[in-house]
């Protein structure tokens, strides 16, 4: 038998070429999809909300912001990470 990819003089029986390892037929078996990738959108939106609740809470801290306002970036900052955590499901 003839390598189908390099022209090399292989044996009957061979799997696969010996000089270039191109197989000597195809798959019968093909490999499923990959699942599409989901976007990184939530994530990255939920880091930016964790960091800016963490800005207002240490504003907060030092009596310069108003407190409703950074339990209120906190809240969000958990609400969106929840919905996170229940879309990965």
């Amino acid at each position: 038998m003839i390598c189908r990819h390099c022209g090399t003089e292989i044996a009957d029986k061979a799997i696969v070429c010996f000089r270039c390892g191109t197989a000597t037929s195809d798959p019968k078996v093909t490999p499923p999809s990959a699942a599409p990738r989901r976007s990184r959108v939530p994530a990255g939106l939920a880091l930016v909300v964790v960091v800016i609740a963490a800005l207002f809470m240490s504003q907060a801290a030092a009596g310069e912001a108003p407190r409703f306002v950074s339990w209120a970036v906190a809240g969000l900052a958990v609400i969106v990470l929840g919905w996170h955590l229940l879309r990965r499901r």
